[in-house]
């Protein structure tokens, strides 16, 4: 085979690889009747670097709210804070009172399996958390 050709097979391969990956990828992306169904209603439990886990409460009346006291929160921030969430598109959405200076911020969701999920930050952070009980 010439070089040319092995290139052009090469490019192709390659190709076909990436577009697997990301329809994939876009299978597992959660949509905005998967957030309603799966991510509402009930407690979230955001994986924490050094260990532990974050619970933020998405209730259905559009209010988040969350708890960092386990976690020894308190001595570093405010270890209670309530929002608001919504879904813009296919992201969920979020705004604390305090929290992230008040910003809001969207979120893109991805399935890994029934319980757990990756989450990608509009400002590219991401991170897992593991889908708790209803509320």
């Amino acid at each position: 085979m010439t070089t040319a050709k092995t290139i052009t097979v090469f490019a192709a391969l390659a190709s076909a690889l990436l577009s697997t990956s990301t329809a994939d990828a876009n299978q597992n992306r959660y949509s905005a009747s998967d957030i309603q169904q799966s991510i509402i209603g009930r407690r979230i439990y955001l994986a924490v670097p050094l260990g532990g886990e974050f619970p933020l409460n998405y209730r259905p009346n559009g209010q988040v709210d969350g708890s960092g006291e386990a976690l020894g929160l308190g001595r570093l921030a405010k270890p209670t804070d309530t929002g608001r969430w919504w879904i813009d598109g296919d992201r969920l959405c979020q705004k604390f009172t305090s929290w992230y200076k008040g910003e809001p911020m969207c979120f893109e969701l991805e399935r890994i399996s029934d319980s757990k999920l990756k989450w990608t930050r509009n400002n590219g952070q991401t991170g897992t958390a593991r889908i708790g009980s209803a509320l």
